[in-house]
C-alpha cells in the first residue's frame, strides 16, 4: 500500500481529516517523487550489472556456495540465485515508489525464512546476499540517493534475520 493510501485509509477509518503530521509526511514524499522515479529507472536499467556485481561479491564472500555440493553449484542453481537477486531488487523498487515497506513485506518477506529453510538455503547466506545486492545498487547511485533506497534493503535484511 502506498504512503498516500495508508494515510487516507487511516484517516477515513477514524472519520477524520489527515493530521498535520500526516500531511507533512505526504509533502516530504511528494518532494522526493522525481528522485524515486529516477532511482527506480536506474535500478531497472542497471539490473543485470547490479545482479552480476552482487553475485560476484557473494561468491567471493562465500566460495563454498559455488563449490561442489554448494547451494549455487552449477549453472542451474546459480541462475536460481540470480533470479532471487532480481526479485529482491524489484521489491526494493516497489517499496521505493510506494514510499512504504508494506508491499515488500506482503510480497517478499512473509514466509521467506521458512521457504529458504525448506530449500536448505542458509538464511545467513541470503542476508549476506541482500547486503551484497544493496552494495552493488549503491554503486550505481549518487550519494544523495542513498537515503531513499537503503531503508528498503535494510527492511528486507531485518525481515530475514
Amino acid at each position: 500500500m502506498s504512503v498516500i493510501s495508508k494515510i487516507i485509509l487511516n484517516a477515513d477509518n477514524e472519520l477524520r481529516y489527515p493530521s498535520v503530521g500526516e500531511l507533512k509526511s505526504l509533502q516530504g514524499y511528494f518532494q522526493t517523487t522525481d528522485q524515486r522515479i529516477l532511482i527506480s529507472s536506474m535500478l531497472r536499467d542497471n539490473e543485470q550489472s547490479i545482479v552480476q556485481t552482487a553475485s560476484k561479491s557473494i561468491f567471493k564472500l562465500h566460495p563454498e556456495y559455488i563449490a561442489p555440493g554448494g547451494n549455487a553449484e552449477g549453472a542451474r542453481k546459480r541462475s536460481l540465485c540470480l533470479r532471487d537477486y532480481s526479485w529482491y531488487l524489484r521489491l526494493v523498487t516497489y517499496g521505493l515508489l510506494a514510499g512504504d515497506k508494506e508491499s515488500i513485506e506482503k510480497i517478499g518477506l512473509i514466509g521467506v525464512r521458512e521457504m529458504y529453510n525448506s530449500l536448505g538455503v542458509p538464511i545467513l547466506g541470503m542476508i549476506d546476499s541482500v547486503e551484497c545486492l544493496k552494495d552493488a545498487t549503491l554503486d550505481v547511485l549518487e550519494n544523495d540517493q542513498y537515503n531513499l533506497i537503503i531503508p528498503y534493503f535494510d527492511f528486507i535484511i531485518q525481515g530475514m534475520s
